[in-house]
């Protein structure tokens, strides 16, 4: 069967741009450093691209939450470290006032260092982050620990936070996962009484200062030093509870970066080019694109003269 000279030209301009396609897309391909450019180009592929951006953008997020999360563990470590402090200053003061040795005068001066540590501690307590107290529960704006004073003495401490039992802060650190932070300082008040008669942190250190103006050697001696002690173990436990959440948390952060690195890597891999062989595709497509042209300019010149 005789080949004309018009499909020749047909088949030859269809090859020439074919081959001229392919360069193009190379050299996109080659210019953006990415295997697609455009949903047409591989529709799945550019959807599972989508997903791990989505993906990543999704994981950014939990990323910074979990930092801001660890900061405010971090300052509300800091702010029991301090009231730990005080309250110890406090139990030390309580046994210096206990001894025999101590007369009127030196329990007064003893009386009034404990309440200058009464305001360390409750400023410790009041401790914010960002503008939001980290021990007042779902009340963040409002400052959460307040010294009662009654014709200039101290009475005790009250509790401005949330107190409606649901006084814990959540964060959301993955999908699915969520952890609650220890802001509830209804804890740290450490409620033992009763309604008609009771028993705190407030209290306690109320009793401290009556038995000094007092001289109770026996009250200072015995029963407040012993809740001295409970206070301070009553601290202690929010702090250590405190460094769980702080554990579990940089152990989230560790998992979160692995996560990032192991989507980045997936993408990569079905986005990015690999341009040394990219090039050699390019060189190739580029050599047929002018060998094409090349035998092109033979089919399309020849003439009646060339079957004579």
């Amino acid at each position: 069967m005789r080949v004309t000279d018009s499909y020749m030209a047909s088949s030859f301009l269809n090859n020439l741009h074919k081959n001229m396609s392919n360069v193009q897309k190379y050299q996109e391909q080659l210019s953006s450093l990415k295997e697609v450019n455009r949903p047409s180009d591989d529709p799945m592929k550019v959807s599972q691209i989508l997903d791990l951006n989505n993906s990543l953008i999704q994981n950014d997020g939990y990323k910074t939450t979990i930092k801001d999360t660890i900061d405010f563990t971090n300052v509300q470590d800091s702010a029991l470290n301090h009231a730990t402090e005080a309250m110890q200053r406090i139990r030390t003061l309580v046994q210096q006032a206990a001894s025999d040795t101590m007369n009127d005068d030196n329990r007064q001066i003893i009386k009034k260092e404990v309440e200058a540590e009464i305001y360390t501690l409750t400023d410790a307590l009041n401790t914010n982050f960002g503008g939001k107290y980290v021990f007042a529960g779902m009340n963040t704006t409002t400052k959460p620990f307040e010294v009662v004073k009654e014709n200039g003495e101290f009475t005790g401490i009250q509790y401005n936070g949330t107190a409606n039992g649901s006084g814990k802060l959540t964060r959301e650190i993955a999908a699915g996962v969520s952890i609650s932070l220890k802001t509830d300082g209804r804890e740290l008040m450490n409620e033992q009484g009763s309604a008609e008669k009771p028993s705190n942190i407030g209290t306690f250190l109320s009793d401290v200062l009556t038995a000094l103006d007092a001289n109770d050697t026996k009250a200072l001696s015995g029963d407040l030093l012993a809740r001295a002690d409970k206070e301070i173990d009553n601290i202690v436990t929010m702090r250590s509870e405190t460094g769980t959440i702080y554990n579990r948390l940089t152990a989230a952060q560790e998992r979160n970066e692995t996560n990032s690195l192991n989507l980045e890597s997936i993408r990569s891999e079905k986005q990015d080019i690999d341009l040394a062989e990219k090039f050699m595709q390019y060189t190739m497509e580029q050599t047929a694109y002018q060998a094409s042209l090349a035998m092109g300019t033979k089919i399309l010149s020849t003439s009646i003269l060339d079957y004579l």
